[in-house]
């Protein structure tokens, strides 16, 4: 998603791709090297987008690369993102790199929609629906169950509950009540699907908590009809202001036909904005919230200004 990107933006260029497999294939043919090479090219290149994983890459390759270089990265484990910007924070400042971390959707551009909503509408309640779309670790986490060949999540919004936000009546909702998860399974021959039925439904933390579907089905419909990567999801504040109490709905939405694709898209205009604030100098680490929009295009402050303002 990231390299598809980088070669629609006139002002990049992508010198290659580091990995730790062997024998990649890029689809523009730049060349690709291994993690090892990455000090070979100090100096010689901007931005390094980080696309690893948040479990356990990106808190290890992070602060590694961020100490020698600019870097940008999509952390969305929420929880930990603090310690994460503080490690951050302090492997890009010794290096005097900027580092940007936690950019896509959510965080991301989820996260700004919250704050500016939020800013704007002090009195009132925000909600946030993720879907309908394809949860790679909910979908992880299935397939490592006892006699799962392959499997795929969706988790899907509750049109009820979405109708209820948009009415502006700030209802209280739980967990279950704001979405469902779709589970489409292929299992080992022979395995025991009713025990891997229950084994979904009661897991915690991932299924327990939401009316769930399990499906069964071949490998063949899993790749006929399940191998894209749809996401999205809405952000909806709703409040009052004034005296009498007049009420006002902020949505902001995404419908994603490939998630990798769009958050690449992301990563690479934070990118753009990252080198910018490199060249003023600038260290540390930085969240989606410290960037200021004009960073982000590759307008110039007169051309927003006549144009998109």
């Amino acid at each position: 998603g990231v390299e598809a990107s980088v070669q629609l933006q006139p002002d990049m260029e992508l010198i290659g791709v580091f990995s730790r497999r062997q024998g990649i294939e890029t689809v523009s043919g730049v060349p690709t090297y291994t993690m090892e090479d990455i000090p070979n090219f100090k100096g010689k290149i901007d931005v390094m987008v980080l696309c690893g994983g948040s479990a356990t890459d990106l808190p290890v390759i992070g602060p590694e690369v961020a100490a020698s270089f600019n870097t940008i990265d999509s952390f969305d484990t929420h929880a930990k993102i603090p310690e994460y910007f503080a490690a951050m924070d302090n492997a890009s400042k010794k290096g005097n790199k900027i580092s940007i971390i936690s950019v896509g959707w959510d965080p991301g551009m989820f996260s700004l929609n919250r704050l500016y909503a939020e800013s704007i509408l002090v009195q009132g309640s925000t909600y946030t629906f993720w879907g309908k779309g394809v949860s790679q670790g909910h979908s992880d986490a299935i397939r490592r169950i006892e006699g799962v060949k392959n499997a795929i999540q969706y988790t899907v919004p509750i049109e009820d509950a979405v109708e209820q936000v948009r009415s502006g009546s700030e209802p209280e909702l739980t967990t279950r009540q704001k979405h469902l998860r779709e589970c489409y399974v292929v299992p080992e021959e022979g395995a025991d699907k009713a025990a891997i039925e229950t084994a979904i439904k009661t897991m915690p933390n991932y299924f327990s908590d939401y009316d769930t579907t399990v499906t069964f089905i071949t490998e063949e419909e899993l790749k006929a009809h399940h191998s894209k990567m749809p996401h999205g999801g809405f952000v909806i504040r709703t409040g009052e202001t004034g005296c009498e109490g007049n009420k006002h709905v902020i949505e902001y939405s995404l419908k994603l036909n490939s998630n990798q694709e769009f958050t690449g898209s992301v990563l690479v205009a934070y990118a753009r904005a990252a080198h910018r604030l490199s060249v003023k100098g600038e260290s540390g680490a930085r969240s989606v919230f410290d960037i200021a929009p004009a960073m982000l295009s590759q307008m110039t402050p007169e051309e927003l200004r006549a144009k998109m303002l």
